[in-house]
């Protein structure tokens, strides 16, 4: 039996909502084997970042590398960077070994408001690390930024998701969880066209580590092998099943519940609803 595998090259999250932790509980639920490269440690909770402490660019290249050398991904999927230097060497060791299926989540500022890239970040993700990627899943202040456009309709988004595909990403996938209306609209664009993924929007503050969440789950489908558009389609079914059972713990932004999709389908199973 083959075991797919996926890595996840992100940042730590202690309240273990996002980032390396929120990662590795969506490969597992999902059924491929997790692996890790870390970018940074953050000192986290539900209220927000109180420290983050990067780890230096050779050190990411050095968990790579021992990843690269015995344990092939099937799927890789980059979170918080932090700063243009180690986006390079992400970049330099996904071409050296070959990596496919990249999935590129651009994290940029926290819930609570603090910056989890820097800005000279963004260049080097443009030019180094989007070309390489089979999806980038931007929200759309993140995609404001890398397109250094104004979002405001959906005429805008996909024109901020043309402008991403132009710079190399071979699929593009602008969130709509920013946008007001009962019903939240993702929004992926290739070279076919466009395709709306929708869901009810759920009034909740526990939100955080929705898009970790969201992007780890596209890339445990990438690497079982599954198409972009079913990779999608599951990981929006994952993380409404996710935000609608949410944990309710914490003080602010709560995490939402890495379990509440396969709870979903056995409780469906069992009474066949």
């Amino acid at each position: 039996m083959k075991v797919n595998k996926a890595l996840t090259i992100a940042g730590s999250d202690s309240g273990g909502g996002a980032g390396i932790q929120a990662d590795l509980k969506t490969f597992q639920e999902l059924g491929v084997f997790g692996m890790s490269a870390l970018t940074a440690v953050t000192a986290q909770n539900t209220m927000g970042v109180q420290g983050v402490y990067p780890m230096t660019p050779d050190a990411v290249a050095s968990q790579l590398q021992s990843i690269g050398v015995d344990l092939r991904p099937d799927a890789v999927k980059t979170g918080m960077l932090f700063s243009a230097e180690i986006i390079e060497r992400v970049s330099k060791e996904i071409a050296k070994y070959g990596w496919n299926n990249i999935v590129i989540d651009p994290v940029m500022i926290a819930k609570g408001g603090a910056s989890l890239l820097q800005t000279e970040a963004i260049i080097a993700m443009k030019k180094h690390l989007i070309p390489l990627s089979m999806v980038i899943t931007p929200n759309i202040p993140e995609a404001e930024v890398l397109t250094d456009t104004i979002i405001r309709s959906m005429e805008d988004k996909r024109k901020a998701a043309k402008e991403l595909y132009r710079l190399g990403a071979k699929h593009v996938i602008i969130k709509g969880g920013h946008e007001e209306g009962k019903m939240a609209a993702d929004l992926l664009f290739d070279c076919e066209g466009f395709t709306e993924f929708k869901s009810n929007r759920i009034q909740t503050a526990n939100t955080h580590g929705t898009g970790c969440t969201f992007s780890a789950a596209i890339t445990a489908g990438l690497a079982d092998g599954v198409s972009v558009p079913q990779a999608v389609d599951r990981a929006k079914q994952f993380i409404q099943a996710a935000i609608e059972n949410d944990l309710r713990i914490g003080s602010g932004h709560g995490p939402t519940n890495h379990w509440a999709y396969n709870l979903k389908k056995k409780e469906s199973f069992i009474y066949g609803s």
